[in-house]
Parts: structure tokens; sequence; C-alpha cells
């Protein structure tokens, strides 16, 4: 299905008739894509989540990168969540200007993420959620070289009903500083990525959401905002399916439709981005 269909199809749902039957809550964490929800789970919750993320498409030459995360989910307290995660990684590349070849797996370190949620939707016109989530990696996301890479993402999550139990649409903002060192040179960088995103979804069957987001991300080499590096606009179609009471699945699709990079022509960002964006998750309550 285009990236057309998906939109029309999503948008198609505005005119449909309410749901019938009995409401039911709706979480609204993963049903945005690759933009969070500002739910957080309820009081007691706890979750394992199976999630890959991949990256497709450099300039030239042949380009993928996966990355495989398990992740331990807990709601000890109400409106807070925190969760541990470990990444595998995947690096398949061949023929890309200024990355070596390479093909390889590689345990990609640990990440701890919390969350607290300031206000629910039940207390105003929308929710709002703040994240905190420290990393460490021995992976470069980018050329699979082994690094040590210590990074912290500040995340500001909201979202809102704009049809009740019909329609919803969220917005983050993200600022990313990481400090990495080469453990093939010994040498240190500061990098940081800025972005935001946007989407919305239309929930079609009970648990049965389609939509679709944007996102746009800036990266700058140093952890202010001085030395700006490149950015790229991303484009693409969610999904999100409550297949039972403990198991969800969701999926992503982005596409890069814009961007640039310093010293390099072109109206696609493909030195500090990728052309393709892709997730798959799956999620189950305990």
């Amino acid at each position: 299905m285009s990236v057309r269909n998906w939109i029309a199809v999503s948008l198609a749902a505005l005119t449909l008739p309410p749901l019938a039957g009995r409401a039911v809550a709706v979480d609204t964490q993963f049903i945005f894509g690759f933009t969070m929800g500002a739910d957080v789970g309820e009081l007691g919750e706890k979750e394992i989540e199976f999630g890959t993320f991949g990256r497709f498409g450099k300039g030239d030459g042949s380009y993928t990168a996966l990355t495989q995360q398990f992740r331990l989910e807990f709601s000890p307290i109400e409106n807070f969540r925190f969760e541990i995660g470990v990444p595998v990684t995947y690096h398949s590349i061949a023929g890309v200007t200024d990355l070596d070849d390479r093909q390889q797996v590689a345990f990609d370190g640990l990440s701890f993420e919390v969350r607290y949620r300031l206000f629910d939707r039940d207390r105003g016109p929308f929710a709002l959620t703040i994240g905190v989530e420290p990393h460490w990696a021995r992976v470069a996301e980018t050329s699979g070289e082994p690094v040590d890479n210590y990074g912290t993402e500040f995340s500001l999550s909201a979202d809102t009903e704009l049809i009740e139990n019909r329609v919803y649409a969220a917005l983050n903002l993200l600022y990313d500083p990481e400090l990495t060192r080469s453990r093939a040179t010994g040498s240190w960088e500061r990098q940081a990525t800025l972005g935001i995103s946007a989407a919305a979804t239309a929930q079609l069957r009970p648990g049965i959401f389609f939509g679709a987001e944007a996102l746009y991300l800036r990266t700058y080499q140093g952890i202010g905002f001085d030395a700006f590096a490149g950015d790229a606009l991303f484009v693409g179609p969610t999904m999100y399916a409550r297949l039972s009471k403990d198991l969800a699945v969701s999926a992503a699709w982005n596409i890069q439709v814009a961007g640039g990079a310093v010293d390099s022509p072109g109206s696609l960002n493909l030195t500090n981005f990728e052309r393709h964006r892709a997730l798959l998750r799956l999620e189950y309550n305990f």
C-alpha cells in the first residue's frame, strides 16, 4: 500500500459512524508509530517488548542497519514507567561512500528509560509526559564500527483525542546529546540530535489503528546547536493492532522526502540519515 493510499484509508475513518458497543480504554503509547503517545501503562502493569528498527539506503552502494531490542517495562506507581533495554545490531554495508564494507551482528549495550506523565487526557485537553533515556552503545549507529558511545535522550510527548474513541493525535520533542570514543583511534567526538514529530491515527475497529506521521531531525557536531551538520524530513504510514488483552503489534515506515547535509549537495541528506526507516514492535503484558 502506498503512503497516499494509507493516508486516504486513515482519513476515511473520520467519516465513519461511532464505534458500536462499549468504548474500551486506549493506551496511546505505541499507537502512533515512531512517535510516542503520552500514556505510561496502568499501575502495576508489566510488559515485555520486542522491537526491530531498520534503516535502509544511502546515496550509493547497499546499506542495511537493523537493531533488535528486548525491553522490560514496569509501572510501579501511578503515572510512572521505567524500562530496561538490551539491543543487538546488524549491519550490512557494501560500496557506500565514506563507510567501510561490513557484515556483522553485535551486542550493542544497554538503555534505561524513565517516563513520567504530568497529566492525562481526563484532566485536560491533552496528556503530557516527560522522558529521560540514558544509553550506552558499543557499535556506531551508522558505520557499525566498534565504539564506546554514551548519551541521554530527553523527550516530551503530548497526545490528545480529537474525536472520542476514534481519532488521536500526538506531538513529540526530543534532544539526544552523545559522546563517542572510537575504539580504533581513541578519538572522541560530540554530537547531538534535535527532533520534532507529529502523528495522527484513527481507530477503524476496536483496537485497530491506521495513521500517518512526520518526523523532522537536525544533527549537530557538538552537544550544543552551534555546529549544524544536516537535517532530514521523514513521512510515512503507521499501524497498531491489539490482538488480545495482553498482546499487541505495531509498525511504521518512514521515507525521507527532504533534507540536506553541510557541504553535500542534493535535496536529501543521505550522509547523516538513511532513505528509509522501518519499525516493527510486539508487546506482551503480563
